[in-house]
């Protein structure tokens, strides 16, 4: 049996977060698809071991099958179980929240759902998903003037907060947007797929289920 198994399906980038994080670690890991557009999250199986409803899930086999739930709660318990991309000391790791935190408020928060409405539903001139792209485009202005300064979001090396930040940000055409417009950005994106081990989603995530 495999260390972790993460439920979880390709559209998602709350799932390409912790796939990418076990990716870099060269964790024994295995995908399992969730049906999300099916609506298989809401099952009565699914909910009896995940009551938010939500993908991903991260099954952790080494500790009796503990169920991680919500992306940055992964990450905090991958960087623990590895060692790897986690905060040293309890400044870094105030760093590290601060910028998960705004990820999952901010830029997650807003990217996932203008993409959603302009991608899948074709909704993306309706004001409900206008008023999205604009804070969407704040978001992603406050991380662009951040990394003019900095290479990584919270420390001088590449952590999990930077791992979550870029869960959505590999599809860019998705919720139309130019990364020349956003230079610092654009190569940050560029650092992390130079990471050891990085692979893309469509690497990673799966899109029905296994043979």
């Amino acid at each position: 049996m495999v260390d972790y198994t993460l439920h979880c399906f390709l559209e998602s980038g709350n799932s390409f977060k912790p796939a990418l994080m076990l990716q870099l670690c060269q964790a024994d890991w295995q995908a399992q698809w969730v049906d999300f557009f099916k609506g298989e999250h809401r099952s009565p199986e699914y909910l009896a071991q995940n009551a938010m409803g939500e993908v991903p899930m991260l099954i952790d086999h080494t500790e009796d099958d503990l169920v991680v739930n919500q992306s940055g709660v992964m990450l905090y318990h991958l960087a623990g179980k590895t060692k790897q991309f986690s905060p040293e000391n309890t400044a870094e790791e105030r760093e590290v929240m601060r910028w998960i935190l705004f990820d999952n408020h901010k830029l997650t928060g807003a990217i996932a759902i203008y993409r959603f409405l302009n991608k899948f539903m074709d909704k993306g001139e309706t004001p409900e998903a206008v008023f999205m792209q604009g804070r969407m485009i704040q978001a992603i202005k406050v991380l662009n003037r951040h990394l003019e300064q900095n290479d990584w979001a919270a420390t001088n090396r590449p952590t999990i907060a930077d791992i979550s930040m870029m869960g959505y940000l590999t599809w860019p055409d998705h919720f139309n947007v130019d990364w020349d417009d956003y230079r610092n950005v654009k190569a940050w994106l560029e650092r992390m797929s130079n990471l050891p081990h990085y692979a893309t989603p469509e690497d990673l995530l799966p899109t029905k289920p296994a043979a």
